[in-house]
């Protein structure tokens, strides 16, 4: 899955940069753009959702190394996987809708190859205020939640590690988080 986001994260945006730079033009046209946006952000989020149960694969493999099996099967597994990709299409059709149901009254070409949100909001003709800080506000708190959570998972995975009496057994423990 991880391999997958990262492919898919990457070729977003490098196709359009090289065909912009062999044929030496700066733009993308309306709908390039939506589907640029969309699938960036469905890439990026679904790669912190599976990064943040990564963290928790982790923890219960140095803190509850007895119960790991029985948590962390297969099915548990396919479940999460799946849970992360639902959630980052979920939350990149929420994003991506909001973004494009401001109207736009300037040209529907944008003059770069990447489709960056907050030069999109300035050919909004409506005010996009509150458009944009809901969005933001939303993003903030998914981001935060998720990095709170990797943070706490790993706060977790040390103590558990520092505990292990042998050094062999701390640096194994360690090399696995690593």
């Amino acid at each position: 899955n991880l391999s997958i986001l990262d492919l898919g994260s990457i070729s977003v945006t490098v196709p359009k940069s090289m065909v912009n730079s062999l044929l030496d033009t700066r733009s993308i046209s309306y709908p390039a753009c939506v589907a640029q946006v969309f699938l960036f952000v469905i890439f990026t989020s679904t790669d912190l959702a599976l990064l943040t149960i990564m963290a928790y694969d982790r923890y219960m493999a140095i803190c509850h190394p007895l119960h790991y099996e029985c948590v962390m099967n297969r099915r548990a597994c396919v479940h999460m996987a799946t849970g992360a990709w639902i959630t980052g299409i979920v939350y990149s059709a929420l994003h991506t809708g909001n973004t494009f149901m401001l109207p736009f009254c300037q040209s529907n070409v944008i003059d770069q190859f990447f489709c960056d949100i907050p030069k999109l909001l300035k050919l909004a003709c409506s005010d996009s205020y509150l458009s944009e800080v809901g969005v933001i506000a939303f993003s903030v708190f998914l981001g935060l939640n998720c990095f709170a959570f990797i943070i706490v998972s790993y706060v977790q995975i040390f103590r558990a590690v520092l505990r292990i009496p042998s050094e062999q057994g701390r640096h194994k423990a360690f090399s696995t988080c690593l």
